[in-house]
């Protein structure tokens, strides 16, 4: 299994080992677009494994900060009183780069960036760029997709679905 996503759709496709699609979820990638230095708050590219999985049996839109539950849980009113927010919610799926000099080690690492697949408040639009540089997604399918994919997993993430000729 293989997780590939798309920044020009907003799309995480589920690739099986034949290479067929059986799941896509859309999401949110970085509202500065892609890019792996550090401080630029962008989605990093290029093949990345889940490096860890944070966030087991905690409840839909549970908060967490530095990767560790608060306690608190995003409803409409604590959204509304902190829109600007960093909200990472519910499931954290920690990213690895693989590819030294592009997406690991240095200023590119994307381990240190803390890039992560993750939940994000009901009333945060996804399927249209807006996050930090993590890949955003809705509460049930981050909880779907934790759920679906082992600690390893490999992860791709382009520009374009599909490349020009």
């Amino acid at each position: 299994m293989k997780l590939m996503i798309y920044l020009d759709a907003q799309r995480l496709d589920v690739v099986d080992d034949a290479g067929r699609v059986v799941k896509s979820y859309p999401v949110s990638t970085a509202a500065n677009g892609a890019g792996e230095v550090r401080g630029s708050y962008q989605t990093p590219r290029g093949k990345h494994y889940v490096r860890a999985k944070i966030g087991a049996g905690a409840p839909l839109s549970a908060v967490f900060v530095a990767r560790r539950p608060t306690g608190e849980v995003c409803d409409a009113a604590a959204y509304a009183a902190k829109p600007d927010r960093d909200w990472i919610l519910t499931r954290i799926l920690w990213l690895c780069g693989r590819e030294p000099g592009k997406n690991r080690l240095g200023r590119v690492d994307t381990f240190a960036r803390y890039i992560y697949l993750h939940g994000t408040p009901d009333a945060v639009d996804v399927g249209v760029p807006g996050s930090h540089g993590c890949v955003r997604m809705r509460n049930t399918d981050i909880v779907e997709l934790f759920d679906t994919v082992p600690a390893g997993t490999d992860v791709e993430i382009v520009e374009h679905e599909h490349p020009a000729a």
